[in-house]
């Protein structure tokens, strides 16, 4: 947690008066003048980075806190379909269009599939061209059929 630096004048009295000493190879010492009537906080590395430290968390908390905010608005569309393969393997012809039922501003969305049942092996799952109203999905394996079910989530980050 951030620990706030209260920031002090230096103050003098009386104020704004300076001793000027001649030095012997011709140059000039200026030196505060006057008693100090309260020391100011230093103006060093351990307040500075103390500072620079605030400023990281601070932004760090509030780029988390729009992420949360922008996942609180994700919607999520779920869906099962029963894709098909009559190709013999290893070519496979069981990719299908899926149709968002609310379309998205844009593809980035992410779309998490798995089989829940086949007909011989699946192999893997895989998502394809994705736009703003729908993505195509498959597997790569021998099945004949498989049950894939789906979650979309997103597409609505800009």
């Amino acid at each position: 947690m951030y620990q706030r630096t209260y920031w002090e004048d230096e103050v003098r009295s009386p104020s704004n008066r300076y001793n000027v000493t001649n030095n012997a190879d011709g140059t000039k010492t200026i030196t505060k003048a006057g008693t100090v009537m309260q020391p100011g906080t230093f103006q060093d590395q351990q307040h500075f980075n103390n500072m620079e430290v605030g400023i990281t968390d601070t932004q760090i908390a509030v780029m988390m806190l729009i992420n949360a905010m922008r996942q609180n608005e994700w919607e999520v569309e779920r869906g099962q379909l029963t894709l098909t393969n009559s190709a013999i393997y290893p070519i496979n012809n069981s990719v299908q269009s899926v149709a968002l039922q609310l379309p998205k501003e844009n593809g980035d969305y992410i779309v998490l599939a798995e089989v829940v049942s086949c007909s011989g092996n699946a192999g893997e799952v895989v998502v394809s061209d994705k736009l703003a109203n729908g993505f195509k999905i498959g597997y790569t394996g021998s099945a004949k059929s498989a049950v894939v079910q789906y979650t979309v989530i997103g597409g609505y980050l800009k």
